[in-house]
């Protein structure tokens, strides 16, 4: 497949989007920025309007309000231009049960450009379906047709691929070859777009992230970035954890402590040398032996926990 252009630094961007159903808002002036050449994730739980999203950047929906572009051009005004090479999952692919999953890419082919026919077999070989490609698809298990769903996907040799729920149907074994397949889309060049409530594949997979929840966009940036925007937290290894959290009970510096396998987490009010280093002297001079005091990874799901549960309690 060719190499996609990347002319424009940025796939997708959207400003004030929001699109309404009635009186509920399903996504609520959205601003988005998903740059060329990574794999980004837009996470939320279930009914947080990912799907509506998507429905919308693909003109499956109109917006109430607000402007989005793909690749560099404004939709809907050049929606066509912009989706001949966008390829997209949206909920679960559809496709006809009594036809081969080689025959069904035949039929997308012809819709496609006159290039897309001489894509199934490479895109069928990708997926990992060129042995059971000649079955019917009514055979398939979920799992099957979603690597179908992304087999269709690539006949548009797309430079940016937006997958709903993609690993849905899938085994474990699936799930780890899903993510070496997107890592290799992005080695390609391209950029993945994928929803998903699944913040462990979301951190394996995905180089930026979006949080979303009841349609707002809470924030975003690289994984890194969202995880380590948490409060400051370290971990102190100690010989007594039920000491130690008792002595720093009242210390000005820590906002909340618990217990962890062989020591403490402490989340900091105050982060700075100093107060680290009045934390320590404190529990050395109650007698706890410290032998470890180093930075807490905040993972993406603790992050994400967070700032959902906030957003859920200032509503």
């Amino acid at each position: 497949m060719a190499e996609a252009a990347q002319g424009h630094s940025l796939v997708i961007e959207t400003s004030g989007l929001t699109k309404r159903f009635g009186e509920r808002t399903a996504v609520d002036h959205a601003d988005l920025q998903v740059p060329a050449g990574v794999a980004f994730g837009f996470l939320g739980p279930n009914g947080a309007g990912k799907t509506t999203l998507i429905r919308v950047l693909l003109g499956l929906t109109a917006a109430t309000e607000g402007e989005m572009k793909i690749l560099g051009m404004p939709v809907p005004a050049r929606r066509h231009e912009a989706l001949a090479r966008v390829g997209a999952i949206v909920e679960e692919p559809r496709f006809h049960g009594h036809l081969t999953g080689r025959e069904n890419l035949v039929v997308a082919a012809a819709c496609r450009d006159a290039a897309a026919e001489s894509r199934i077999g490479p895109s069928l070989e990708r997926v990992g379906l060129t042995d059971r490609a000649d079955e019917r698809v009514k055979s398939y298990s979920m799992g099957m047709r979603q690597r179908l769903g992304i087999a269709r996907c690539l006949l548009a040799d797309p430079e940016l691929l937006i997958l709903d729920e993609p690993t849905n149907g899938l085994d474990p074994a699936g799930i780890i070859e899903f993510r070496e397949f997107v890592r290799s889309i992005v080695d390609d060049g391209r950029t993945v777009f994928l929803s998903s409530h699944l913040l462990d594949e979301v951190e394996k997979i995905c180089d930026m992230a979006a949080i979303v929840d009841h349609g707002k966009i809470l924030m975003a940036g690289t994984v890194a970035e969202i995880a380590a925007g948490g409060q400051p937290t370290i971990s102190v290894g100690v010989d007594d954890p039920t000491l130690a959290e008792r002595v720093l009970l009242d210390h000005p510096a820590v906002a909340e402590s618990g217990e962890i396998a062989g020591g403490l987490r402490l989340v900091l009010a105050d982060s700075s040398n100093a107060a680290v280093a009045d934390i320590t002297r404190k529990l050395v001079e109650a007698g706890v032996g410290v032998y470890r005091v180093e930075p807490a990874r905040v993972t993406l799901e603790e992050r994400f926990l967070e700032v959902t549960s906030r957003l859920g309690t200032d509503e």
